[in-house]
């Protein structure tokens, strides 16, 4: 039922960017867009081309906020999505859990980017792609985490909230070194989005 929703939903898109048009009428695939760095702005964009992608919700919490008018409360959701290769992060607020988790899926669609797989553990050496090529770094607020290539069978040797965001890009090895307040899973799963982006920097062959 939920597939054809999206079936349905695709149908009655109508593209307000040339890059949409160009996806509808089947001109240009996902690979093409992330060589030519092109900005995705809507998210049925990922939609049609990614139509396996999961999703996951990683935290909600409420916010309270003091206002002229009383005490105003909402809720943040903070959402991944992915499949192999690919991942998306998205935070949003909003009065109620649901509409929160929605926008917060909306704009992890538009953050989607390829993930670079491989096997750079030296212990190993298999040449497959069951974790990343070198080590990577990446912050986010106070934290800062560094994830380092290990050999097949090693597993996620790392945090939960970063092992929630590895499974989803279909990384299966790793290891990690975390600094900073690691107790805040946004800015942890972040910061680990942010390390598997910076990859792309050192490979222009996507």
């Amino acid at each position: 039922m939920i597939k054809m929703s999206r079936i349905r939903e695709e149908e009655l898109w109508i593209p307000k960017t040339k890059l949409g048009e160009l996806v509808k009428e089947g001109l240009i695939d996902l690979k093409r867009i992330f060589q030519n760095n092109l900005v995705v702005k809507e998210k049925e964009i990922i939609d049609i081309l990614l139509p396996q992608l999961r999703e996951d919700v990683v935290t909600i919490k409420m916010i309270q906020k003091m206002t002229a008018s009383g005490q105003r409360s909402r809720f943040k959701a903070v959402v991944l999505v992915g499949s192999d290769g690919f991942l998306g992060v998205g935070a949003a607020k909003s009065r109620e859990v649901g509409p929160a988790i929605r926008k917060a899926i909306d704009k992890a669609k538009l953050s989607v980017v390829p993930i670079l797989t491989g096997c750079g553990s030296k212990e190993c050496g298999c040449g497959g792609s069951h974790s990343i090529p070198f080590r990577v770094n990446g912050k986010c607020g106070s934290v800062r985490i560094q994830l380092i290539p290990a050999p097949a069978g090693v597993g996620l040797a790392c945090a939960d909230k970063v092992k929630q965001v590895l499974k989803l890009c279909g990384i299966e090895d790793i290891w990690s070194k975390t600094f900073g307040d690691t107790r805040t899973s946004e800015n942890i799963v972040k910061a680990t989005f942010d390390a598997l982006k910076n990859a792309h920097k050192f490979n222009f062959n996507i």
